[in-house]
């Protein structure tokens, strides 16, 4: 993938949308059996939106360049999006305005090291730092050994997408949820390419992957977006096994793009417990793994 343009961002992204409301759906009498599109017509969706068909035409081939917020709103209620749908149509509006930008390769992003120390105060639960390619690019001692099959790839920075879809077996077994999960990440990885449609590297992480994975490929082609949020992962874990962790993702306002990463599990649950011998062995681990150090040494 060389690029990702603009045009056909919003035109593949409007008419899969138009394509999932049916007329009942949407409120609308659906005159006779035979409709030859799936969805949607253009002209109910300008109805819906109270705009002319000519002017939503020009937007669904890939010009939204001259739309107002209040038009946009409008195509957000036709189309009934929902918030992360909301956001990735304003993205995508803003770029349309843009002046075409070239490709950007953004600069190696480090984590400044009183994040990390913030990163190690938390002691009794997996934490991270990740970026919207999923790029992992710091981590507590506990989030290493929860992550240990993801850092296998030796592969710096890990990327959790690349595990989920080129490393399917290991991610599988990793997973419990595995189809949701791959599905999430693609959407999200096309949520981020609605905001950073020139980020050099991730082209080619999407580039990567729709070469390599049929999978992500179909995944991509959906055109689902969602947001970065808080839930329940379910992995299984060689060591300990099964874990059913309550994840929580928090933007970092004074590193924009980056998200805080915590899995917790409710005290006395079967998941803390084994949270508490996972963080016992990643103990015993590091301190092998000293003393082999010093003894080399």
């Amino acid at each position: 993938m060389a690029t990702m343009d603009p045009r056909t961002e919003i035109r593949e992204f409007l008419s899969s949308r138009r394509a999932r409301i049916s007329p009942e759906r949407a409120g609308l009498p659906a005159y006779g059996g035979n409709r030859r599109v799936k969805g949607l017509r253009r002209e109910e969706v300008a109805l819906l939106a109270g705009v002319s068909v000519d002017y939503y035409v020009r937007m669904e081939r890939g010009s939204l360049a001259g739309a107002s917020d209040g038009v946009l709103e409008a195509l957000v209620s036709a189309l009934q999006l929902d918030e992360a749908e909301r956001d990735h149509l304003f993205h995508l509006a803003r770029q349309s305005r843009a002046p075409r930008s070239p490709r950007q390769r953004r600069p190696a992003v480090t984590v400044r090291s009183t994040l990390q120390q913030v990163l190690e105060a938390i002691s009794d639960a997996p934490a991270w730092i990740g970026n919207g390619r999923y790029d992992v690019l710091a981590m507590n001692q506990l989030a290493r050994a929860l992550y240990s099959p993801v850092l296998a790839d030796p592969r710096r920075p890990a990327n959790t997408a690349r595990f989920v879809y080129l490393n399917p077996e290991a991610a599988r077994d990793f997973f419990v949820d595995y189809d949701q999960v791959a599905g999430t990440v693609a959407a999200k990885l096309r949520m981020e390419a609605g905001r950073n449609p020139h980020d050099e590297e991730l082209i080619a992480l999407v580039g990567e992957l729709s070469t390599c994975s049929e999978l992500f490929r179909q995944r991509w082609a959906s055109q689902d977006v969602r947001l970065h949020r808080s839930g329940r992962k379910r992995m299984h874990h060689p060591i300990v096994g099964q874990l059913d962790l309550d994840v929580e993702s928090l933007e970092m306002p004074a590193e924009p793009g980056l998200h805080l990463n915590i899995y917790t599990a409710p005290t006395g649950t079967p998941t803390a417990d084994k949270l508490a011998l996972l963080a016992s062995w990643a103990a015993t681990q590091q301190t092998l793994a000293t003393e082999l150090e010093l003894h080399n040494g």
